[in-house]
């Protein structure tokens, strides 16, 4: 039977990942705190009025170095703890400390690209890259089997999924497309594979691009999607070990 391996949110959108035990997850809404905020790039229209696209923001698709960055948050007080191989720890208020975040993040920003402006949220959902409120979830099969087909390591925070599983066969997650999920005591309805962008050509641990996912997965699959999207239809609570039942 599939479970859940790990979970992970992504408190600001492009800048950081965050494992979980456990989370609760509402009907309609992304995973508490995953893309909370999103960092708009200085030829950006998104002002938090709304949701926009992910063209719109700084990300590791356009600047690799930000694929390394680690998170850390404080719901309490809404202080996250951000941290890079080529960084000093940065401790912050997203909300209140911009111009702090936007010194600490210029050096890993390339000259000849958009450079960060500004930090957005949107009250009531994370900036996912869909226009619905998804939660993403990544088969640690596929990984290992695109791996072994490209005979190099892949760590599966490259796809930078919310839901990591295990005990699946590889690529059987595209199965489950059109169907319902229970994990835990929530349930989550598939909508679609996720087209995956070069961002997951970028190493998490150094934020340099050392494999051609996309030309792998084009070459051995025929198309470049990796992991699923699913929408939350079933407010539950859910951890890491919880079984994955398609109803």
């Amino acid at each position: 039977m599939a479970r859940v391996a790990a979970l992970w949110r992504h408190p600001i959108k492009g800048h950081g990942r965050e494992a979980l035990d456990r989370v609760r997850i509402v009907q309609g809404q992304t995973m508490p705190w995953d893309r909370r905020w999103a960092v708009a790039h200085e030829l950006a229209r998104a002002d938090g009025s709304g949701w926009a696209p992910c063209a719109e923001f700084s990300r590791g698709a356009k600047v690799p170095a930000l694929m390394a960055i680690a998170a850390r948050t404080n719901e309490e007080t809404g202080i996250v703890t951000l941290s890079h191989p080529d960084r000093p720890k940065l401790r912050f208020d997203p909300d209140t400390e911009t111009q702090t975040f936007l010194d600490w993040v210029r050096p890993l920003m390339p000259e000849n690209r958009a450079q960060s402006a500004r930090i957005v949220r949107v009250e009531g959902r994370g900036m996912t890259d869909t226009d619905y409120p998804s939660i993403s979830l990544v088969n640690l099969a596929s990984n290992d089997a695109l791996a072994e087909q490209m005979d190099q390591d892949l760590s599966p925070l490259r796809w930078r999924g919310n839901i990591h599983l295990t005990g699946l066969p590889a690529w059987a997650e595209f199965d489950w497309v059109g169907r319902t999920l229970r994990i835990g005591n929530a349930e989550l309805a598939v909508r679609e594979p996720i087209e995956r962008c070069m961002a997951t050509a970028a190493n998490p641990a150094t934020g340099q691009r050392d494999a051609d996912t996309l030309g792998a997965l084009n070459s051995f699959c025929g198309h470049q999607d990796f992991g699923i999207y699913a929408e939350v239809t079933k407010t539950g609570e859910i951890a890491v070990g919880d079984p994955v039942e398609p109803l």
